[in-house]
């Protein structure tokens, strides 16, 4: 929690406007979410005495505003909806505007004890560009699944020259942005590394470059955490609940758990051992391909820590 002498600011991001509430004072502004009326909301927020400004993650819309903040010196902290949602639910609070929510956001922001350093403005560009990757990747993947609902021979022909086509450009996008990665000396040297871990493969090594910048500096539970592999307890009194993974970068997840389906059957010997082991043990499918997406960031976490390739002596990582 911060000191109580500090001015703290919740916006609430709208793709037009932007709702400003200060906490302790309850001063409040509309501005909308152009680069011009940034300026204005920064002027405004200096005249407050604002220190801190918290912001809700809100499908990208508030990118650019909370870039300018961080240009203008404050510090910002980017919240999860489920972080506000919470809050709002400790507090009782059910009304809801979007002067309510940023009042909700500034007091929010304030009982945070610390906030998260900014992103390495070099990877922005690098994530947008594996969204894009990520979304034609969905898309072909849709028109797949809808090309077998057709029997009609001129619409299965239209739906396969489209499936071709999003594959053609899925794997031209993955060069650029591999290219892209490869020019910047520090991300190529993390990427030929993850890369040296069996059954992980360019397209995975992507995800942990650009979207895991923490690998190598955590350990293996902060990383697992951080993905959303890690299993929670699930007890109460005599209770003993399964254990389940939940939230984490939902992306790197996936992208990992697509690399330890071939890794645990066929490229891995570690990880193939331990997949047969699992399910000896009574563990389900998807159980053991989870422990394997885990292992495998353990794997790429160990090489990035230490500066040097995977070798098979690395397995009990």
């Amino acid at each position: 929690m911060i000191d109580d002498s500090m001015i703290v600011a919740g916006i609430d991001i709208g793709k037009t406007w932007l709702d400003i509430a200060c906490h302790p004072s309850g001063l409040a502004l509309r501005v909308t979410n152009t680069p011009a009326d940034h300026a204005r909301l920064i002027d405004w927020l200096h005249a407050q005495g604002a220190g801190r400004i918290g912001l809700e993650a809100s499908g990208g819309y508030e990118r650019g505003v909370a870039a300018a903040l961080r240009d203008a010196g404050f510090e910002v902290a980017v919240l999860q909806p489920r972080q506000v949602r919470a809050f709002a639910l400790f507090r009782l609070k059910l009304a809801k505007s979007d002067r309510l929510d940023a009042a909700l956001i500034a007091r929010c922001t304030a009982e945070l004890d610390e906030v998260r350093a900014a992103p390495d403005p070099q990877l922005e560009p690098l994530a947008e560009h594996l969204r894009l990757i990520e979304q034609l990747e969905a898309d072909l993947a849709r028109t797949r699944t809808r090309a077998e609902a057709y029997r009609t021979p001129r619409l299965q022909r239209a739906l396969a020259r489209e499936a071709d086509r999003l594959a053609r450009r899925v794997k031209a996008e993955l060069l650029l942005l591999g290219k892209a990665v490869g020019a910047i000396a520090d991300l190529a040297r993390r990427m030929a590394l993850i890369e040296s871990v069996q059954g992980i493969g360019r397209r995975t090594a992507l995800t942990l470059v650009i979207l895991m910048p923490e690998l190598g500096r955590l350990n293996r539970a902060e990383v697992a955490s951080l993905a959303g592999l890690a299993p929670f307890d699930r007890d109460s009194g005599h209770y003993r609940g399964q254990r389940r993974i939940a939230g984490g970068r939902h992306r790197v997840r996936r992208a990992l758990y697509a690399a330890a389906l071939p890794a645990s059957f066929r490229w891995n010997p570690a990880l193939v051992d331990s997949y047969k082991r699992l399910r000896a043990n009574g563990k389900n499918h998807k159980q053991a391909l989870t422990a394997c997406a885990r292992k495998l960031l353990t794997f790429a976490n160990a090489v990035l820590a230490r500066g040097s390739q995977w070798t098979h002596a690395d397995n009990g990582c």
